[in-house]
C-alpha cells in the first residue's frame, strides 16, 4: 500500500484527522485543497466565483495527480514531525467531493487506500457552523445545503468498504481509528520501525541486503520456497517447537550467519512463530554486536503478541525467555494468508492472546472472541488488526515495562509455569488461557473482580476451544516453584496482572502464590 487518502463530507475533520494521523505513521500529510490553492493563486472560493466549478474541478484533477506522483515534494507536504520521511507514501486529505469523478477515484484506488470519514448530520453542522462562508456549495442556509448534498451524494460515500464514524471522537481517537482499520502502524518509543497487516510480497519494497530467513521445519515446508525466491534470500531451518528455544539453537544461528557471510548490513528475516522470532530476533541482536532484522509471524499468536514490541530471547531450563534483550526489528509484516496453513490447535491457541487483549482494553474485540472460531477463521484480517493495535498502544506508552506494559502480563505468570510443567505438551496459548481464568478467580477471591467476570473470562475461552482448568494431574508445588523463577518477580513478591473488568487490568503483588491456586 502507498498513499492513505481520506474523504468524506464537509465537517468530517479530514484535514484534523490526517495531521495526526501523518505524525503517528511518520509520513508527510498533504491537503489537497491547499494545493489546489497554491497552484491557482486563488482561494477556493474564489476559484469557485470567478471560474465555476467545473474549473475547480478540473484543478482538483491535477492537483490529485500531482500529490500521487510527487508526494515527497508537491506543494503544501507537511512532513509531521520534521524527521525524514519515505517520499513514495502520504496522507492525502480530500475535498468532500474530490472522487465524484470516476477518472479521479480510480487514480486514489490504483494508488493507496481510500478511508471514509462519516458523521451524524448534527455532529457537521456544529462543526461547520462558523465555516459555511468558506465552503461555496453550502453557502445559504446550511442545515438545507448540507442536507441536500448528503442526499445527493450518500449512495457514492456508501460505496467506500473502509468506514470510520467520527461522531463523539477526538481527532486523536479517529487517526487510531483509521490505523487500527488499515492495520498500519509506526512505533518510535523503542527505535523506529512499522508494523504493518498486509501482503508478504511488499517486502520487495523493503531495502535489504543479503538478507537470510530463519524459520523451522514445519513452516519451511509451507512458505520458505516462496518466500526465498520472492527475496532471493539463503536460509537456515532449525527444528520447530518451544523445546528448541535454547541457547544450542542461538549458537547454531551465528554459526550459520557467519557462513553465509553475513556482515553489518545484512539482514535477518524471522519468519514463523515466537519461538523463531525471540532467537532470531535475539541472534541478530548479538551478530556483529546487532544486525537489522525482520519479522515476518506465521503464528497468530505471533501476530498479535509475540513479534511486537522488541523483546528476543531464549529459555533455560528452569524457565521461559530468562536470557534475552530489548532489540526491536526494522518491519513487522504480518500477513494473516499465513493462518491458513496453521493446524487447527495452533489457530486456537493463538485466540488466547487475543482476548487477553481485548480483557486489556478492547471490550469489542472481546465480544467478537465470544462468536467462536468458525467466526474467527471468517475474519482473521479484522481480528489481527484489533488485537495487533492493542498491544502496540500498551508497547508504546511503556516501552520498556516499567510501569502499564506489565498488563500484557495478564494469565502469563500461571500461564508460564504451567507451560512449563506441562514440558510443553501445552501450547502457549492453551496454557495462557488457564493462567487467565485462574488469575481471574484469585482477582474475584481478594475482592477485585466481581463473579460475572470470572464467567465471562470463562466462557469466551470455552467458546473457542481453550482449556479452562490446570490439568488435576499436574503438581501445584512444580507450578508455583516454576513461578518463583518468572521474570517478573522481585525480591519479595511476583506482581501478577488482574483483571477488574472487560477492558481494565489492575497490577497487584503477591507474595501467597499458594492462594492464587486455590
Amino acid at each position: 500500500m502507498n498513499h492513505i487518502f481520506l474523504y468524506g463530507p464537509p465537517g468530517t475533520g479530514k484535514s484534523t484527522v490526517g495531521k495526526k494521523l501523518a505524525h503517528n505513521l511518520h509520513l508527510p500529510f498533504i491537503d489537497l485543497d491547499r494545493v489546489i490553492e497554491t497552484n491557482a493563486g486563488m482561494s477556493i472560493p474564489q476559484i469557485m466565483e470567478q471560474q465555476g466549478e467545473s474549473t475547480f474541478r478540473d484543478l482538483e484533477s491535477a492537483a490529485l495527480k500531482e500529490a500521487v506522483g510527487h508526494a515527497g515534494s508537491v506543494a503544501n507536504a507537511e512532513n509531521s514531525d520534521g524527521l525524514q520521511a519515505r517520499p513514495t507514501q502520504a496522507i492525502i486529505a480530500l475535498g468532500g467531493g474530490a472522487l465524484l469523478r470516476e477518472e479521479n477515484r480510480s487514480v486514489a484506488e490504483a494508488n493507496g487506500k481510500v478511508v471514509l470519514l462519516m458523521a451524524e448530520l448534527s455532529t457537521l453542522l456544529e462543526r461547520l457552523h462558523y465555516e459555511s462562508g468558506n465552503r461555496p456549495l453550502l453557502a445559504g442556509d446550511l442545515r438545507e445545503k448540507l442536507s441536500a448534498l448528503l442526499a445527493k451524494r450518500g449512495a457514492h460515500y456508501n460505496s467506500f468498504d473502509a468506514l470510520i464514524h467520527v461522531d463523539g471522537k477526538t481527532a486523536e481517537q479517529n487517526a487510531h481509528q483509521v490505523q487500527v482499520k488499515l492495520g498500519r502502524h509506526h512505533l518510535s518509543a523503542m527505535g523506529e520501525y512499522d508494523a504493518v497487516v498486509g501482503q508478504v510480497s511488499s517486502l520487495t519494497n523493503f531495502p535489504m541486503q543479503n538478507p537470510i530467513i530463519v524459520t523451522d521445519e514445519n513452516v519451511a515446508k509451507f512458505h520458505l520456497e516462496k518466500i526465498s525466491s520472492l527475496l532471493n534470500a539463503k536460509s537456515v531451518v532449525v527444528p520447530a517447537g518451544e523445546a528448541y528455544k535454547n541457547l544450542e539453537t542461538v549458537s547454531y544461528l551465528w554459526k550459520a550467519f557467519l557462513e553465509n557471510g553475513l556482515d553489518r548490513k545484512s539482514t535477518v528475516i524471522a519468519l514463523g512463530g515466537g519461538v523463531i522470532g525471540d532467537m532470531a530476533g535475539f541472534a541478530a541482536s548479538t551478530y556483529m554486536r546487532g544486525i537489522q532484522w525482520i519479522g515476518v509471524p506465521t503464528t497468530l499468536l505471533s501476530m498479535v503478541d509475540a513479534s511486537l514490541g522488541g523483546k528476543t530471547g531464549f529459555d533455560l531450563p528452569e524457565g521461559k525467555n530468562l536470557i534475552g534483550s530489548f532489540y526491536p526489528p526494522k518491519l513487522v509484516l504480518a500477513d494473516p494468508s499465513l493462518l491458513l496453513t496453521l493446524p487447527e490447535r495452533e489457530l486456537i491457541s493463538g485466540m488466547a492472546e487475543v482476548v487477553k487483549h481485548g480483557i486489556i482494553s478492547d471490550p469489542d474485540l472481546f465480544a467478537m472472541c465470544n462468536r467462536g472460531m468458525d467466526w474467527v477463521k471468517n475474519n482473521l484480517e479484522e481480528v489481527v488488526k484489533r488485537a495487533m493495535a492493542v498491544k502496540i498502544k500498551v508497547i508504546e506508552e511503556d516501552p520498556y515495562e516499567k510501569g502499564i506494559r506489565a498488563a500484557l502480563n495478564l494469565g502469563h505468570t500461571v500461564g508460564h509455569a504451567v507451560e512449563l510443567v506441562s514440558k510443553f505438551d501445552l501450547r502457549h496459548g492453551e496454557a495462557i488461557a488457564i493462567g487467565t481464568v485462574v488469575e481471574a478467580k484469585y482477582a474475584s477471591q481478594i475482592g477485585l473482580a466481581g463473579v460475572g467476570l470470572v464467567e465471562a473470562v470463562t466462557k469466551s475461552f470455552k467458546s473457542l476451544g481453550l482449556p479452562v482448568q490446570i490439568p488435576d494431574e499436574m503438581s501445584r508445588e512444580e507450578i508455583i516453584r516454576a513461578m518463583r523463577v518468572d521474570k517478573k518477580k522481585n525480591a519479595k513478591a511476583i506482581r501478577f496482572a488482574l483483571p477488574v473488568e472487560i477492558g481494565k487490568v489492575e497490577l497487584v503483588d503477591v507474595t501467597d502464590l499458594e492462594s492464587v491456586l486455590e
